[in-house]
């Protein structure tokens, strides 16, 4: 019988945390990119006989990951792998989101790549598929987090939906390990689509993107999340109003949930987002 006491799922993922290994030489890295790159490939069914630079090998493993469907990892690959995309997350430079300075609503913003965040969680802007993007080396925020994360994220992803047998509903909110990221957890919500305009619908949708994964994250005992600019990519929700939203619902469940030390971070990568709610926030 499946144990329903956090967000339904807990018998189909594992939510232990995950370890981290050890970090690799330059020399290493190579080596376990190239174990990677010959491991994708013949999964394809194509024999690495070419040369490329370290840099080029590193981008076609991350354009073939990406394309890669989800199914079983061999345990020697997933070895590899962590070793080299923690060694990659260390190097980027892990920003500790607990020397940010929070306000007296537990709020604070930070301008810069979500992956690199040292936090109880982060917000990922998913699709209704949740297997992250399909699209070799796309640069949306949900390709970037299963590149960083490892190839594992996209099987627990596949694991929920399979369980629940349908796509993911917008609005919802499921909880799985961050795996290589900084971060201990990834919170994954399917914000709305707009197509021409923005109405009452749309807008409920996205202010229940931020309750759900407060809800989650508050089961699951979470100090701090950070939420990325959900629906403002290429769904097409217009920067300031979803901004205004999503401050809004945040304080909304706050208020309605006095008892909890939740902190939130408003995780922002473009400086126009960053104006936004540094102005919303001077409000509050």
């Amino acid at each position: 019988m499946k144990r329903y006491t956090l967000n339904g799922f807990e018998s189909v993922v594992d939510l232990t945390p995950y370890p981290r290994p050890e970090t690799l030489s330059e020399e290493e890295k190579t080596a376990a990119t190239d174990t990677l790159l010959k491991f994708l490939l013949r999964e394809r069914g194509m024999i690495a006989a070419f040369s490329a630079s370290p840099e080029r090998k590193r981008a076609l493993v991350r354009g073939y990951m990406n394309e890669r469907p989800a199914h079983p990892i061999p345990a020697d690959i997933i070895t590899v792998q962590d070793r080299l995309f923690w060694t990659e997350s260390v190097e980027k430079g892990i920003v500790d989101a607990a020397s940010f300075r929070y306000d007296e609503h537990g709020l604070a913003l930070w301008e810069g790549d979500i992956t690199r965040l040292g936090i109880d969680g982060i917000v990922n802007a998913a699709n209704s598929g949740m297997l992250g993007c399909f699209l070799p080396n796309h640069n949306c925020i949900d390709n970037v987090i299963h590149s960083a994360a490892g190839m594992q994220l996209r099987d627990d992803c596949a694991k929920i939906i399979a369980d629940q047998g349908r796509g993911e509903e917008t609005g919802d909110c499921k909880l799985t390990r961050a795996f290589n990221l900084p971060s201990r957890y990834v919170l994954h919500t399917v914000g709305p689509m707009i197509r021409r305009e923005v109405g009452e619908a749309e807008r409920a949708q996205l202010r229940s993107c931020y309750y759900s994964c407060l809800d989650v994250a508050e089961r699951a005992g979470l100090g701090a999340v950070a939420f990325c600019c959900i629906s403002t990519g290429v769904f097409n929700f217009p920067r300031a109003e979803a901004a205004e939203i999503a401050v809004g619902a945040v304080l909304k469940w706050k208020m309605r949930h006095k008892e909890s030390g939740l902190r939130v971070v408003f995780n922002t990568f473009l400086k126009e987002d960053t104006a936004i709610y540094r102005n919303i926030l001077k409000m509050v």
